[in-house]
């Protein structure tokens, strides 16, 4: 019984729209609410303020924990620690980059950081994943191939052509390309195990230390079969070529990136990450219907083997791009569009309470606690602007009443108080851009410093514009059953 319960397409419907419901009723509950309970809302509004106030200085502590532990790293050498296990030897690590329209040379520079590495061992491969509908793709492998192919054990290509169940993606490319891999495997009768697969962005320059990193954290983790391994992605490759409100966002996602590397349970990887192959093939490869993959694969193995898959933290650095398509009004445009595709994750909240319900093996609590994390992130995403700037003004505003108490005084004084100190913590992540980018080698001009901090005055619009307004159309139109479309983002 509960099992057609559950596969009904009704329910299904229903878990889709319980974190959308909730976003509008949270940011309209100010408004409905008002009249009748204003107390109510400003209590909602001052606990909603304090928590973000926690989550502030929460993020500031790890950002800054995690650089220090990568600051450290960079005095390990891991390439010799590596030499001297044996069974590093027998590992094979292929690099996926699946890619649509990307310029050449933008590939070109992703793959010459691949081998720049210091691996000791031969054994990396590269696959280029195309898509068989670019027009341009079989002129890129030609010059890719003849660029690389001796700096490679293998250099494999896949066409990729997208079929009446799949979305058009990165999740369903690097799917038809990890298969093409696993087939490689059995052929070669290569232990799955033995396979790291890392699925890498056009555009991420993987740390020299990267391979040899990985390597070594995947010997010696006795859970490596159940794990996923990530470094931060740094936006900073083109940082200074991109416009004003994209920089600050772009440092933004750099630092939060960054604080959550350390967060041990609760990391989930994003962007450019690696697993094994023995993993993959256990819950079938990326699912090929889906636009936000990350967060989605992670999802996919928790709910095959619970509490044993995790994220492992590597204490190095991925830089990539942010978005930047040469003018002002098209790269704001893209940088939208970027960010309500991420959003769209919210999706991946119905298949995990979905999910709940499809495995009783696993602990409850543990899955409770997971999917706990995710409405958590989801919603604050497109709520925290519209509560933090203009919520405290409405009940006042709606309820004459209620503004001659003494709670409706303090209200708006109380937020401004909270948010005003909250913003003091900008004072560390304005310190951390700075040194992040020194690790990238990216210079800080003395004369760029007094807008590297003016900058921070357009926090608020910038916030409203590239992370709640977009996040709030995507939970809209998950709301509504209206399906998105993966658009690739530009970064000329």
């Amino acid at each position: 019984m509960t099992k057609r319960i559950v596969q009904s397409s009704f329910f299904l419907r229903i878990l889709d729209t319980i974190i959308p419901l909730s976003t509008w009723v949270i940011i309209t509950l100010p408004l409905w609410l008002s009249p009748f309970h204003p107390a109510v809302v400003a209590y909602f509004i001052i606990a909603f303020d304090l928590y973000f106030f926690y989550k502030s200085i929460h993020t500031s502590f790890y950002a800054a924990l995690s650089y220090k532990r990568i600051a450290g790293n960079e005095r390990i050498n891991f390439a010799k620690k590596i030499i001297s296990d044996n069974r590093a030897q027998s590992l094979y690590h292929f690099v996926i980059i699946p890619n649509y329209k990307e310029p050449l040379y933008k590939l070109q520079s992703t793959i010459e950081s691949l081998i720049k590495n210091d691996y000791p061992f031969k054994k990396i491969y590269l696959c280029l994943a195309f898509e068989k509908r670019e027009k341009d793709a079989l002129d890129k492998e030609k010059a890719l191939k003849n660029k690389f192919s001796k700096s490679f054990s293998d250099i494999f290509v896949s066409y990729h052509e997208i079929t009446s169940a799949e979305i058009p993606g990165k999740a369903s490319n690097q799917t038809f390309a990890a298969r093409l891999i696993n087939q490689y495997a059995k052929e070669n009768k290569i232990d799955p195990e033995k396979i790291i697969i890392t699925t890498c962005d056009a555009d991420s320059h993987l740390s020299k230390n990267y391979f040899s990193y990985l390597s070594f954290a995947y010997l010696n983790d006795p859970g490596r079969l159940y794990h996923f391994y990530w470094a931060p992605l740094l936006l900073y490759n083109n940082f200074w070529q991109l416009p004003l409100f994209v920089r600050i966002q772009a440092t933004l996602s750099s630092i939060v990136r960054l604080a959550v590397l350390s967060y041990k349970e609760n990391l989930i990887q994003v962007s450019t990450y690696s697993t094994n192959l023995w993993l993959l093939n256990q819950i079938g490869f990326w699912d090929v219907n889906i636009i936000p993959e990350d967060w989605h694969v992670y999802l996919q193995a928790f709910f095959k083997f619970g509490e044993k898959v995790r994220t492992i933290p590597l204490f190095t650095i991925i830089n990539g791009d942010a978005v930047y398509s040469g003018n002002l009004l098209k790269t704001l445009t893209n940088r939208y569009e970027q960010e309500k595709r991420w959003a769209w994750g919210v999706s991946d909240i119905g298949y995990a309470l979905k999910m709940f319900f499809k495995t009783p093996k696993i602990n409850p609590w543990v899955k409770i606690k997971k999917i706990l994390f995710l409405m958590e992130t989801h919603l604050l995403w497109p709520t925290s602007f519209f509560m933090l700037t203009i919520s405290a003004s409405i009940p006042p505003l709606i309820n004459p009443v209620f503004k001659r108490t003494v709670l409706g005084l303090l209200l708006p004084q109380l937020s401004g108080l909270i948010l005003t100190l909250a913003s003091l913590l900008l004072i560390l992540y304005v310190y951390l851009d700075i040194k992040l980018r020194q690790k990238v080698h990216l210079k800080t001009k003395l004369n760029a410093l007094p807008l590297l901090f003016i900058q921070w005055y357009f926090l608020p619009l910038v916030s409203f514009l590239f992370s709640s307004l977009p996040a709030l159309e995507s939970h809209t139109r998950l709301l509504m059953g209206k399906k998105m479309k993966y658009k690739v983002t530009e970064k000329v």
